[in-house]
This record gives C-alpha cells, structure tokens and sequence, in this order.
C-alpha cells in the first residue's frame, strides 16, 4: 500500500469519527425576546365604540355582525387592536395589532392569520410581521416572524400564542411570546 493510499484513507477515517451523530437536534438561542398581549373585541352590531376588530367576509347569508356556525368556517376579520405588556386591557397600550385572521377549517377552530404589530413606545419603533397557521384549540402553538421594521428590521423568529382570555365570541386576548432567531 502506497502513501497515496494511506493518507486517503486517514482521511476517511477521521471524516468517520470526527462527526458523530447525537441524534439530537440543533438548540438555537435567541437573540431578542418580547412578550406581549394583544386584545381583540369583535364588532357585534351593538359594541361600535369598543370594537377592534370586524367581520369583513362571511358565507352566503351568513350574518356579518356574528361568526358563522360550524367552527366559524368561511368567516373572515379584520382588526386593530391595542397591544399591551401585560394582559390588562386597559393598561396603556404600547402599539396596535393590525392584520385578518380567516377561519379556514370546517371541523375544527381553526384560524390562518396574516398581521404586523405597529410598536409606537418609548422602548420599541417599528413594525413585527407575523403569518401562519393558528389552531385555535391547542393551548400554545406557533407562528412565523417573517420580518420587521425599524427596531426590528429584518428579525424573524417564532411567536407562540397562547389564548389568555376570551369572552364568547365578542372578547379574545392572545399571550404573544415572540423569540428572534435572526437579528439585524
């Protein structure tokens, strides 16, 4: 066996023993974290003054002013809503949730959502854009950050949701937990 030979073969092997597999996957670290609240109060055709947020689509003769039955399936919404640090719907709010949510599934509470948080405070300026799949009954889950402005240009991470606190279908507050995992 040459030195060629040898040496191609010290090669492989320290390629073969240098890299073990863990099996495990790889922990990423934030490198900013947030957590806020957002308060969403649906128009019901009686609560003008206090709505954040209404129905703009919903199936044929279906009503626009209360969700459709069958898990509000077709029912599409528009909102602004205040954001808050913490889950006090009259705290001082620190910018606004704007965006739709679609309830896309017919056999269960489900949502997709497409919204920005528009922070206007002394600690925060800029905008947060969030998209994704929001299954309504699962106590947390996530959703893309896609993107932001300002303090936050070009961050993008995950937000998990958590329902907070909702009220029929006239009140919800979302627990918003966002950690960035790419930060500008």
């Amino acid at each position: 066996m040459g030195a060629k030979s040898c040496i191609i073969i010290f090669f492989f092997m320290v390629l073969a023993t240098s890299s073990p597999s863990t099996g495990r996957k790889k922990q990423y670290k934030s490198c900013k974290e947030l957590l806020l609240y957002f308060h969403d109060v649906i128009y019901n055709g009686k609560n003008k003054e206090n709505a954040t947020s209404a129905i703009v689509a919903a199936p044929e003769g279906a009503n626009l002013t209360i969700l459709a039955g069958n898990f509000h399936f077709g029912n599409i919404a528009v909102f602004d809503d205040p954001i808050t640090l913490d889950n006090n719907f009259h705290s001082k709010p620190v910018g606004r949730a704007q965006g739709m949510y679609i309830y896309d599934t017919k056999n269960t509470y489900t949502s997709w959502l497409g919204f920005t948080f528009v922070l206007n405070s002394t600690d925060y300026q800029g905008t947060i854009n969030f998209i994704g799949a929001d299954p309504i009954m699962i106590k947390t889950r996530d959703i893309s950050v896609v993107g932001g402005t300002g303090d936050f240009f070009m961050h993008r991470g995950v937000a998990t949701l958590m329902t907070d606190a909702f009220e029929g279908d006239v009140y919800f507050r979302l627990r918003v937990d966002i950690k960035f995992y790419e930060c500008w």
